[in-house]
């Protein structure tokens, strides 16, 4: 492996002439994004005067993508120190009002970013607060497609789920006629698994015994038949707890150099925001948007044997389907990256929660485990952590905070740390695991609650595909566009091309030119996205993340906002 990583550097570096490795460039980039943060942050927290668009230009102000930051952030006077070292010398005595300061806290708070609830978030709730307050603008409303938030866009709940949580949280509705049988029994099978048989009640701190079981018998039915061991399965309050709780599990510095963590770019920012507060090194992948957001073997590689000069790489994630890109890996694409894990000795991440999430006719959803265990030896023994949650898919209940992940070939030493750290945290919500229990049993053909139940799922999902090809076929008419076909998930991530004289007028604001375009977006038509940025993307190119999720009247209604500010921008920075 060290031969061939020594070959694949010499390789994929650039030549000797050239004065800063790729590697090093990249450090440097994270080094000054840091401090770039830092200074913003305190900026927006010391809440210096002035207009809402100046207090944005602020907040936003040389705001950097992973992938380069450009020409302002190159002539920074500011050395790309390290946030910790830059706030523990700082000159600044400590306030004698307030024990904590910026300068006083973990850095690595200061320096965590996530895009998806951002500055151009905070403006957009600023807006609709002007708005009640009888403010004039070009719009009377702000449409949030900056988050996969399912039921603030409108979707309904599946009744079967919140039935469920009905009986369970309300017992004496067992009593009444108004709740099917099946639901019932669903209900007392799961209240029969609490302490007290009560949902008030601590469960086990990897959830119940009863959903916990559930889920290993849904996990066999996805992958035909192959077998899920319960005592596997740890219940979660969402994915992102699992997600967070494993990258802690692989921090551990090892011969001096700090443990770093390969995510694809561009990334859901979740990564990036935890890699930053457990000062973790990011380690980059470049997907191909060429070729519909592919991943290859070659850029794994590259990536790790890059990183592998300045830290450890343990752990490697996986998105699929992709967010924000909504790309559907292929099997082949699979095994690729199953054998670059087991080659390189590295944990792998599945984050599979939008496998219910397929429109394209030509895709499918693979799960890793079903993949590597077809595989065989010695791939079916790679080391992989698979994470579900309730807030996608077809239920989209994203406040209920429920999920669960699947732990395979852990060494039974490490997993027995794991379930003891998981223990500090007590359990999961009772909420969170009852609707994973709707998720993986839900009613049967032939139980009194199958056809409405059926009836409400294909319809979420049949409406998702259409708005997904309705979103493509729109924006792919725009000038200056370049969007692939959304696969799955509930995400596009078109590529924009912005105009020199607005990239001018961004820099003028101190904006990326991705940040300028969604702000401009905002204040004119009430359209919130999130830029591109706050994912990464390859250095010369913009891109946003707008969801699929406004109901199709909305999502109609907000293409055409979208076309003529598109139309309006291209007139006026052209």
């Amino acid at each position: 492996l060290f031969f061939f990583c020594s070959n694949m550097s010499r390789m994929l570096i650039k030549p000797a002439t050239a004065t800063v490795s790729a590697t090093l460039q990249q450090q440097q980039r994270q080094l000054r994004q840091q401090q770039l943060v830092i200074r913003r942050w305190r900026a927006f927290l010391h809440g210096d005067g002035g207009s809402n668009n100046n207090a944005a230009a602020r907040i936003l102000r040389q705001q950097r993508s992973s992938s380069g930051l450009g020409a302002a952030a190159k002539t920074s006077s500011h050395s790309p120190l390290d946030a910790r070292r830059s706030l523990s010398t700082s000159p600044k005595m400590p306030s004698k009002e307030k024990s904590l300061t910026l300068d006083s806290i973990n850095p690595n708070f200061i320096a965590m970013e996530y895009a998806v609830r951002g500055p151009l978030v905070i403006r957009a709730g600023e807006i609709e607060k002007e708005l009640e307050k009888g403010a004039k603008k070009p719009f009377d409303q702000v449409i949030r497609a900056n988050i996969g938030d399912c039921h603030a866009m409108g979707q309904k709940p599946l009744t079967f789920l919140r039935q469920l949580m009905a009986l369970t949280f309300e017992t004496r509705l067992l009593n009444s006629p108004d709740y099917p049988d099946d639901v019932k029994q669903r209900a007392c099978a799961i209240l029969e698994g609490c302490q007290g048989k009560s949902v008030g009640s601590y469960t086990d701190s990897a959830g119940l015994e009863v959903v916990r079981r559930q889920v290993a018998d849904y996990i066999e039915r996805r992958d035909g038949g192959i077998k899920s061991n319960w005592e596997n399965i740890y219940l979660t309050a969402g994915a992102s707890p699992g997600i967070k709780t494993i990258l802690a599990l692989v921090n551990s510095e090892i011969n001096g150099k700090p443990p770093g963590v390969m995510v694809p770019i561009p990334q859901y920012p979740l990564y990036s925001a935890t890699i930053s507060e457990y000062g973790m090194t990011k380690v980059d992948y470049y997907l191909e948007e060429e070729t519909g957001w592919s991943l290859g073997r070659k850029e794994l590689q590259r990536s790790f044997c890059e990183a592998q000069k300045t830290c450890n790489p343990r752990a490697l994630v996986v998105i699929n389907p992709g967010n924000p890109t909504g790309q559907v890996l292929t099997r082949e694409n699979i095994e690729e990256i199953i054998k670059f894990a087991y080659d390189n000795k590295v944990l792998l991440l599945a984050d599979e929660v939008y496998q219910d999430n397929i429109y394209d006719k030509n895709s499918k959803f693979w799960s890793f485990k079903k993949v590597a265990y077809e595989m065989g030896e010695p791939y079916r023994s790679q080391e992989m952590v698979s994470f579900l949650s309730t807030s996608k898919g077809y239920l989209g209940e994203c406040g209920i905070r429920g999920g669960y992940m699947e732990v395979l070939n852990l060494d039974p030493k490490v997993k027995a740390m794991l379930t003891k750290s998981i223990t500090a945290a007590l359990c999961s919500t009772t909420a969170g695991q009852v609707a994973v229990s709707a998720l993986v049993n839900p009613p049967q053909p032939g139980e009194p609650s199958y056809d409405l139940y059926k009836k409400e799922r294909d319809a979420v999902l049949s409406a998702l595909k259409e708005r997904a090809e309705l979103v493509h076929k729109t924006l792919s008419s725009f000038e200056g566009y370049k969007v692939n076909p959304v696969q799955g998930a509930m995400y596009v991530f078109p590529q924009v091309e912005i105009p020199p004289k607005a990239i001018e007028a961004a820099k003028a604001k101190g904006m990326e030119p991705d940040v300028f375009y969604a702000f401009e977006l905002l204040e004119t038509s009430g359209i919130c996205i999130v830029p591109g940025s706050g994912f990464g993307q390859k250095a010369g190119t913009f891109h946003f993340r707008s969801t699929i999720l406004p109901q199709t009247d909305k999502l109609k209604l907000m293409m055409e906002k979208f076309r003529v500010f598109h139309s309006e921008f291209m007139k006026k920075y052209k």
